[in-house]
């Protein structure tokens, strides 16, 4: 292990740049969990009965790829060489996808805790769904003090403790070290006895360098099964790197070729050769552990299979990502209840019609399920094995996830759970309190993960409870995140179109914008195109002297305005505009179809900010918007205000074209 936690310091010292220190005193914490404790198969990264290994800490990444290296996950000296490096397998900060091994992108503070507890929770709902515990996996999650200063942790922590959640071990670096110095100028309180207060069990481990003290509490930690358990690992950063161990300095940056000498004079290593690492056969025969573990888990997968054949084929289902083959008969049911209805009762109803017929969709609110419609149907077959029926709903809540007052946390938690890829999770709240999610939301894009947000109360038509929950700036702020899908239906059609795809594709996150206020299912006799391509005509006509572009409820105010206009014998197209993200997937001829067919008048309306249309339609298009941040009153009386009416559209394109109203 001496060979071992020099590598971290002479990387940093190559590449100029980097964080050694924590990499470096982690070392014994992590050999020992890599070679003692983990359930993992080098030889098969993704293999099903593995544990999970977060690095929620991901500036500590240097600790991750030594382990994956010693391991004998195809990372060599070379790739650790290369730290930093464009290209290269180990970048600066962990991203799932470009290591073996790494399970989530980390980085952003407190983020890999609530992933964690994703996976915790994904892994009690597919031991109710499939019957056995051989696909729910132990969490073990490694923290910062940083981690644990950010709010979304303290978040997932509590939701965590408070359904009592097990298979989860968190252990915090308790360094008493942040960049600008001693933890003590911030961070005072007693972590372990707020833990101990959120309903965690909380063990300590004196002396980091001790491997014996380490892989007794680290069994003692997977031997509880009623709570979360939270070790604290109380360790020296830096150690043993001289002058520098225990101080901020230690943090980050290289030491210096004299202390690099040093150090390794002290570990008695030769400290004039590079890149030792005599015991690396020794260290990879982890992987013969894992073959053995992972042939045992295969029989015993192997006779569960023969057990529960009808269990074993859903098992088959999830795993290819396979939607199942009544999911389109169910949405159809719906779509044949098409009706006037706020389309955040539309996607309610989809959700109620798809929950029997798709057993691993399953989510919750926020604490507005009842507001957002977002519920699934209860279904008690699928309730922890130990809990009785009478005490519905049970300890995790089954299918229906209550998230409490916790948005950023429900957005990190969600991401745990499409990281473990057997289930299909939502959650729900305000559009306007999107922003509390933004950060989780922008890490389910940059790794694809297909979660789905369910954000209603879409507009000013809020109303009543004024500017501070009316959403202005959210749609074209969420739209500037690369890889997440910004879908606004216009109607219960829509509504039921737009969730046939998120349901049936699972690349990458979607976000459903869904109004409060009721809007009328669009008259679609000449219509052209498809919803689901992101953007369609819905009415068509010869020769149109105007086009009318909206999203969301807007549509419907374009279509009355447009039989405005026709009674004034100026033709209109109705072109509805549901989601940009998948309209820009489309062929270049479908794309120019529906934005940009040439007429003297070209309006898009839009209840919030311009400020990308001009992009998306041409800088000919007059937008139809609000640039502050709407009003209290009545939502018809808000949406007045700033002229979305069918009579204040028909006047505006009536002035475009030099007409008199």
């Amino acid at each position: 292990m001496r060979y071992a936690r020099i590598i971290p310091v002479e990387v940093v010292e190559e590449a100029g740049s980097g964080h050694a220190g924590t990499a470096v005193s982690l070392t014994p914490l992590l050999y020992a969990l890599f070679q003692r404790h983990l359930r993992h198969d080098p030889r098969d990264p993704d293999w099903l009965g593995r544990d999970r290994f977060i690095l929620s800490c991901g500036h500590a990444s240097l600790g991750l790829y030594l382990q994956l290296y010693l391991s004998g996950y195809g990372l060599e000296i070379e790739d650790l060489h290369a730290f930093r490096v464009r290209g290269s397998r180990t970048p600066g900060h962990p991203e799932r996808g470009v290591t073996p091994g790494v399970e989530v992108s980390t980085g952003p503070l407190g983020q890999g805790v609530a992933n964690a507890v994703g996976l915790a929770l994904s892994s009690a709902r597919v031991a109710d769904l499939l019957g056995t515990d051989l696909l729910s996996p132990h969490v073990w999650c490694l923290a910062s003090d940083g981690d644990l200063e950010e709010g979304v942790s303290s978040e997932a922590a509590s939701l965590a403790g408070a359904l009592g959640l097990s298979r989860l071990t968190l252990i915090w670096d308790d360094n008493r070290i942040s960049i600008e110095g001693s933890t003590d100028i911030t961070f005072r309180e007693d972590v372990a006895a707020r833990f101990r207060a959120y309903g965690w069990e909380v063990l300590t481990i004196d002396d980091a360098e001790d491997l014996d003290e380490i892989s007794t509490v680290l069994t003692a930690a997977r031997a509880v099964t009623d709570r979360p358990v939270l070790v604290r690992l109380r360790s020296v950063i830096g150690h043993p790197i001289p002058e520098l161990a225990g101080t901020h300095h230690a943090h980050a940056g290289t030491v210096g070729p004299d202390r690099l000498r040093q150090m390794k004079a002290a570990l008695g290593v030769d400290p004039d050769a590079a890149h030792q690492m005599p015991v690396l056969d020794h260290a990879r025969k982890v992987a013969e552990r894992g073959r053995e573990l992972h042939v045992t888990w295969d029989d015993a997968v192997a006779r569960w299979r023969e057990k529960d054949p009808v269990r074993a084929q859903l098992l088959d289902r999830l795993r290819d990502g396979e939607p199942p083959e009544d999911l389109d008969d169910a949405l159809d049911d719906v779509a044949a209840q098409a009706r006037t209805a706020a389309t955040r009762q539309a996607s309610g109803a989809v959700l109620a019609a798809v929950g029997p017929v798709m057993p691993e969709l399953w989510g919750g609110s926020a604490d507005l399920a009842e507001s957002n419609n977002a519920v699934v149907a209860a279904d008690l077959s699928f309730l922890p094995r130990d809990v009785d029926s009478a005490e519905w709903p049970g300890r995790y809540g089954g299918r229906q996830l209550h998230f409490g007052i916790r948005e950023h946390a429900m957005a990190g938690i969600l991401n745990g759970i499409a990281l473990h890829r057997l289930t299909r999770a939502f959650g729900a709240t305000y559009l306007v309190f999107a922003d509390y999610l933004r950060p989780a939301v922008r890490l389910a894009a940059l790794q694809g993960l297909p979660v789905i947000h369910v954000w209603t109360h879409d507009s000013i038509s809020v109303g009543e409870d004024g500017p501070t929950h009316q959403p202005v700036e959210q749609l074209w702020s969420l739209r500037a995140i690369p890889g997440l899908a910004v879908a606004r239906p216009a109607d219960w059609l829509e509504t039921v179109e737009v969730w046939r795809r998120v349901l049936t594709r699972r690349s990458g996150p979607t976000a459903l914008a869904l109004s409060r206020h009721a809007t009328p299912v669009l008259r679609r006799s000449s219509s052209w195109g498809s919803p689901d391509r992101g953007g369609y005509v819905v009415r068509t006509a010869e020769d149109p002297r105007a086009i009318l572009y909206g999203t969301g409820t807007e549509v419907g105010v374009c279509e009355a305005a447009a039989d405005l206009l026709a009674d004034r014998g100026i033709p209109c197209e109705v072109v509805s505009l549901p989601c940009l993200e998948w309209l820009s997937e489309e062929p270049a001829d479908y794309r120019a179809r529906v934005l940009h067919r040439p007429a003297p008048a070209r309006v898009v309306l839009e209840a919030g900010i311009s400020l990308g249309w001009a992009g998306v339609l041409g800088s000919d298009v007059q937008c139809i918007s609000i640039e502050d941040f709407g009003t209290s009153g009545s939502g018809s009386e808000a949406l007045a205000a700033a002229g979305f009416t069918p009579e204040a559209v028909a006047e505006v394109v009536t002035a475009r074209l030099g007409l008199s109203g």
